[in-house]
Order: C-alpha cells, then sequence, then structure tokens
C-alpha cells in the first residue's frame, strides 16, 4: 500500500482504533498525573522507548502517530519496513516524551484488539536501546526504486557471472576444509558438480557431429537403384467413403426387370 492510499484511509483507521471513550479520561488523568510528579520532583523528563508488535495490515507512520499521541507526545517513530517490497513487517518502536507515560501506553495497549489482531507492547530499557534505532526516522518513506529482487535479477555480463561463480567456489571449499577439519566424512556435489556438468556440456556442443563415414557420391547409378527402391505404403491407409443404400422405387425395379429381359432375349437370338 502506497502513502497516498494510506493517508486516505487515516479516517477510517482512526474510527477502528479509537480508545474506549468510557477509559479515555482515565487514561488522560493517568498521564497527566504522571507528567506533574515528573515536573514536581525538579527533574528534566527522561524518554521511554515502547516496542509495538502484531501491528495490522494498512497501518502506517502518520496513523500510528495520530493514534499513540492520545496518550503522550511522540518524539520518534520508526516503523519497521521490508527492504523488497517497503511494505510493513508488522511491529514499530515509538520514544514517548516521558517514560512513565510509555509505562502507562504498555499498560494499556498490551494485548489491546486491534483490527483483529492483539497488540503486542512492552517498554525497553534505556540500556537497551540501540543508538542506531531511530536512524532515519524523522524522513519521509520513499519506495525503493531498486529492490533487492531487481538487484538479482538484473542482467549479468560474462565477466561478473565468472566472478559469482569463482567466490561461490572458494567459499565451498572453505566449507569443505572446515568439516575436513572437525572430522566430518560428509560429501556433497556443490557448485562445483554444476560448474563442471556446464564445462561438459559446452565442449559436447563444440564437438563436430561429422562421423567418418565416406559420404555416397551422387553418380547415375546410385540414383536409378535409389529410384527403384520400394517404399512400404502399409502404413498409409486410405480413407474409404460408405454411401448409404439408396432405396430404389417399384418403378425403377419394373424397369430394371424390362431391361434384364430384354438383354436375356437377345442373348439368345444371337
Amino acid at each position: 500500500m502506497t502513502e497516498g492510499k494510506a493517508e486516505s484511509t487515516s479516517a477510517r483507521a482512526k474510527e477502528l482504533l479509537a480508545l474506549n471513550p468510557a477509559q479515555e479520561s482515565e487514561f488522560k488523568k493517568k498521564v497527566q498525573e504522571a507528567k506533574q510528579k515528573k515536573s514536581g520532583k525538579g527533574g528534566r523528563l527522561t524518554p521511554g522507548v515502547v516496542y509495538v508488535g502484531h501491528l495490522p495490515l494498512g497501518l502506517f507512520e502518520p496513523q500510528l502517530k495520530s493514534y499513540f499521541e492520545q496518550f503522550g507526545r511522540v518524539l520518534r517513530l520508526r516503523l519497521s519496513r521490508s527492504k523488497k517490497t517497503g511494505g510493513s513487517k508488522g511491529y514499530a518502536f515509538l520514544e514517548f516524551e516521558c517514560d512513565e507515560v510509555a509505562k502507562i501506553v504498555v499498560e494499556t495497549m498490551n494485548n489491546y484488539l486491534m483490527g483483529e489482531k492483539l497488540i503486542k507492547c512492552h517498554l525497553i530499557p534505556p540500556e537497551k536501546v540501540h543508538e542506531k534505532l531511530f536512524v532515519g526516522s524523522q524522513k519521509t518513506f520513499k519506495k525503493p526504486s531498486n529492490p533487492a529482487v531487481k538487484r538479482y535479477n538484473r542482467k549479468r555480463s560474462a565477466e561478473q557471472v565468472a566472478k559469482m561463480t569463482e567466490r561461490l567456489l572458494r567459499k565451498e571449499s572453505k566449507l569443505r576444509k572446515k568439516l575436513e577439519a572437525q572430522g566430518i566424512d560428509y560429501d556433497f556435489p556443490g557448485f562445483a558438480a554444476q560448474v563442471s556438468q556446464k564445462k561438459k556440456s559446452s565442449a559436447a556442443m563444440d564437438t563436430s557431429s561429422c562421423s567418418d563415414d565416406t559420404t555416397p557420391a551422387c553418380t547415375p547409378s546410385f540414383l536409378e537403384r535409389r529410384k527403384s527402391m520400394v517404399v512400404d505404403d502399409d502404413d498409409d491407409r486410405e480413407i474409404v467413403v460408405k454411401m448409404p443404400a439408396v432405396d430404389c422405387d417399384e418403378d425403377d425395379s419394373e424397369d430394371d426387370e424390362e431391361i434384364v429381359s430384354q438383354s436375356s432375349e437377345e442373348d439368345t437370338e444371337t
């Protein structure tokens, strides 16, 4: 689904993902209390990172941000996407301004039914948050112009194919040496067998198809002997069409009898 389609379905997604109105006031009170505690202590708000999994299809960055901002301010958001297609993988990471708000989000949204799926949420400790987790999260997503499938299926020159085969054979030889070092007696054809088969087939194509037998000369006697050769035509069967029997009329039968009697009389006279 493209970003344009995602924005067009944002209104419908909000209706499907709206929190229970009866509980919404309680969530707001909890968030306000958590912020007041932090501000009352005089300390700076520490951000909290939440993992959100089992996301339904059709949810992208704009919908997720607008939905989770019901709890509090979302500083950064990263939706995991596929490098091949650019589609959503079904999980995301959100960084809230206050860690107490992040805890309330986890308590509220864990096992929450959203689009026929149970959302899974848990809080990520600060020491386990990778420094490059939100790299590129502020940029607008663009569909990959050269995905991995297209790169794999692109046309390659003969030199590139030769380099690829050499690299595969080198890796395979290292694997065989490792197996021998571990004392594992295991033999497999691998890429070497495929390369040898290709070489054999190419060598067979290069060989001449001419035989050592002498070609007969087309002399007149040879041509006459060739014409006199009998060809068996038993296999060529003729198609016989059987016509239906015609019913003769009585008049025609009488005329036939008269003709037969006249012919017999002429025969006796002669």
